[in-house]
């Protein structure tokens, strides 16, 4: 199996597929699981509050987001291996995040349901087949393949784990 084609998903994503190394969406829940959870496992409680800026999401609030995100490029995932019919919505990730409840949560508790999912999303991704991973459907109104969308769940995180070390875990 190869890496997704710039003609898989929408330019936007490509950002993410790029932080992502391998040649098999399979393989990557081998590849990046154990610093992923490493990684989330760590994180301190006392950081959870800390914005680095006005006006910008807090630590759990970025937690949220990848939850929120996740579920969503899941279900994308699921929906065109499943030979769902139509075009999916987009979401706005700042609405999500206003209407989330993270700020009433402890730091550690999100990070626990993260894993739990990440979990569920690692079993999900090691068993597609190649056709599931060459499967097309629509989403936010472009057009989006199984296996870019695999790489894009990996890319999304990896992007977000470099953040929060740097803005969110260093003194300040």
């Amino acid at each position: 199996m190869s890496r997704p084609t710039t003609e898989e998903c929408a330019e936007f994503y490509r950002y993410y597929i790029g932080l992502v190394e391998g040649e098999d969406a399979t393989a990557l829940p081998a590849l990046y699981q154990a610093r992923i959870k490493g990684f989330f496992n760590t994180l301190p409680e006392e950081r959870g509050s800390f914005a680095y800026a006005p006006d910008k999401w807090t630590l759990k609030q970025v937690i949220q987001h990848l939850l929120d995100v996740e579920r969503i490029f899941v279900y994308r995932l699921l929906w065109i291996v499943r030979g769902g019919q139509g075009s999916l919505p987009g979401f706005d990730e700042n609405q999500f995040a206003m209407k989330g409840t993270a700020t009433n949560r402890l730091l550690q508790d999100l990070c626990e349901e993260w894993l739990a999912l990440r979990e569920s999303t690692d079993r999900l991704i090691v068993h597609l087949d190649s056709t599931a991973l060459q499967q097309k459907g629509m989403a936010n109104n472009s057009l989006i393949s199984v296996k870019a969308l695999s790489y894009i769940i990996y890319g999304h995180v990896l992007h977000h784990m470099s953040v929060i070390k740097e803005r969110y875990l260093l003194p300040g």
